[in-house]
């Protein structure tokens, strides 16, 4: 097969990858999309599924949501076992890992690999740049931003505040670094700095890693846009036998568990919203409807397609979160906010290094409850945020690319946490209220609205928020896991994404019902430490794929 073929095949095949406009080192293979899929149709369900990816990955997942629905008061403990073991032992792991995604990009950005455009030499942006920003900066939102908007600064700034604590030569308290005991500015500086830390840089140089490698390895290289077809470099033909096929069940698997741990938090986020707004009860049956509810939701999106479906609730969200986010810098303390966004920025600048060093950490519990966490989280969602930025990134060089997804929605991280969790801080160290402090993490968004006017309606768009943000991730995850176990097909049956969207809700009720937050966050780290392997080896599979392709002048 010539690269003609190829490059016509890819343009017309039924994976809907455009063939790479003027020259790109396509990569000559025999291998056809979907050659390997059970196709056909059983009981009235039409199929088109991979039989090993879809097969071994549902099982398994079907395992684990019965047993633990069966095994709550013994899974519960193994749990949080599991949680402190790998936390104590690898966090330097993860943090080590990140460190290694946000070097290769910033480098790429600086070197003539960064002149190599994503669809070929000649190829031209799908997108305008206002349209593109708008997308990247809808990936950065999510129920996580609703979740520790204001928790996350005020935890951070009320643990540095508190100093540090040491029994039997162990540090035993919660705060970054070495705290800030008794200092307030530099307790928010810190706090401020940390919470910046989790969701700027790393998050994004870990989703651009990915992002780049499957835009480069589908709209260059002209493979099927799923993870194994990165490791071409690496495994030769090889990628379409077992080997592809455990990479392919492990993002499944990584995508699964973060979206349901995001999930686990909205519905926990939602339930409380809804109790300090009209007094339901906030008890894990009501959580179990939420997710129930909204899962069915969800299904109808599913059915409705992209464009109808995703496409409508991602611009309702967008507007929702902008004028939630425009509201709160309005009549919250405004100038305390716009001085703040600078100086936060400058915070984490200076505290990055310390944040980030893998080794000789002195604050385990904020590095290993925290840190190592959010990063296995991030990289878990790798899968799926790396999938919704390569399909709209065709057409821009390697190093507008990376610019505008490192930078574009750590910029829009930073303002959010700014207005919301500074909001909350001014309110305890201005006015000395001491409630959204003392909330429960849920909680603490609806209590720091409740200071400001027009609480009720708020409220109520941030219940709406989160609720419509775990329908959309739902959704999209649906899709993005929907297309790996279909062989890297985009166009597979809709009941396949169905079962996924079902699948999803079940993991979610499943995690909060044997463990609660616990739960979600150790299926997070169980699922992202092999992954996480997976990544460094997609960081020399880049670099290999980059220096053969043509550059863009």
């Amino acid at each position: 097969m010539t690269n003609d073929d190829k490059a016509q095949e890819a343009n017309t095949g039924s994976e809907g990858i455009p063939a790479p406009d003027g020259p790109a080192n396509l990569i000559d293979t025999d291998y056809v999309i979907g050659q390997d899929n059970i196709t056909g149709s059983k009981f009235g369900v039409d199929m088109d599924l991979h039989g090993k990816v879809f097969t071994i990955s549902s099982l398994v997942i079907l395992f684990f949501v019965i047993a633990t629905l069966a095994m709550q008061n013994q899974v519960e403990p193994l749990f949080n076992a599991i949680f402190d073991v790998l936390t104590g032992n690898l966090s330097w792991f993860f943090l080590l890992a990140a460190n290694i995604f946000v070097i290769l990009a910033v480098v790429l950005i600086f070197t003539p690999l960064g002149k190599v455009r994503i669809g070929g030499a000649h190829a031209t942006p799908d997108f305008s740049y206002a349209g593109w920003f708008a997308m990247l900066f809808a990936a950065g939102m999510g129920i996580g931003l609703m979740f520790y908007g204001v928790s996350e600064p005020m935890t951070h700034f009320g643990t540095a505040m508190g100093g540090t604590t040491v029994e039997n030569g162990v540090r035993t308290d919660w705060a970054p670094l070495g705290a800030a005991g008794g200092d307030q500015q530099g307790a928010i500086t810190l706090g401020m700095a940390a919470t910046i830390f989790h969701w700027g840089l790393h998050p994004w140089g870990i989703y651009a890693v990915v992002a780049l490698a499957l835009a480069l390895f589908s709209y260059n290289k002209g493979l099927p846009l799923t993870m194994r077809s990165i490791f071409y470099p690496v495994l030769g033909e090889r990628v379409w036998g077992w080997a592809g096929h455990v990479i392919d069940i492990l993002a499944v698997f990584a995508t699964l568990f973060g979206l349901a741990t995001s999930l686990g938090l909205g519905a926990s986020q939602a339930s409380a919203g809804l109790g300090y707004l009209f007094g339901t009860p906030d008890t894990d049956a009501t959580m179990v409807l939420l997710i129930l509810g909204i899962t069915i939701v969800a299904l109808g999106s599913v059915v409705m397609g992209v464009d109808k479906g995703v496409q409508r609730l991602s611009q309702l969200n967008m507007a929702l979160a902008f004028l939630l986010l425009i509201f709160v810098i309005a009549v919250g303390p405004t100038l305390m906010i716009a001085t703040g966004f600078f100086e936060n920025l400058v915070a984490y600048i200076v505290n990055l290094p310390a944040l980030s060093m893998p080794f000789g950490r002195e604050d385990a519990n904020f590095s290993q409850g925290w840190t190592a966490f959010y990063w296995a989280w991030w990289i878990s969602w790798s899968p799926f945020v790396g999938m919704f930025i390569a399909r709209v990134s065709r057409g821009r060089s390697v190093r507008e690319f990376l610019i505008a997804v490192l930078l574009v929605p750590s910029v829009v991280s930073v303002l959010w946490m700014t207005a919301f969790g500074g909001t909350a801080i001014d309110q305890y160290i201005t006015d000395g209220f001491e409630g959204v402090q003392n909330a429960a993490l849920e909680l603490q968004l609806f209590t720091m609205l409740g200071q400001l006017p027009l609480t009720s309606i708020t409220s109520f768009v941030g219940i709406v928020l989160v609720m419509v943000f775990f329908i959309t991730s739902s959704d999209s995850g649906s899709l993005v896991i929907d297309s790996i176990t279909a062989g890297g097909k985009v166009d597979a049956p809709t009941s396949q994404r169905v079962f996924w969207c079902l699948i999803e809700g079940a993991i979610a009720i499943a995690l909060l019902l044997g463990g609660g937050l616990t739960a979600l966050q150790t299926a997070v780290i169980t699922t992202g430490l092999p992954f996480t392997l997976v990544l460094l080896v997609a960081c020399y599979a880049i670099i290999k794929g980059l220096m053969s392709e043509p550059k863009s002048v």
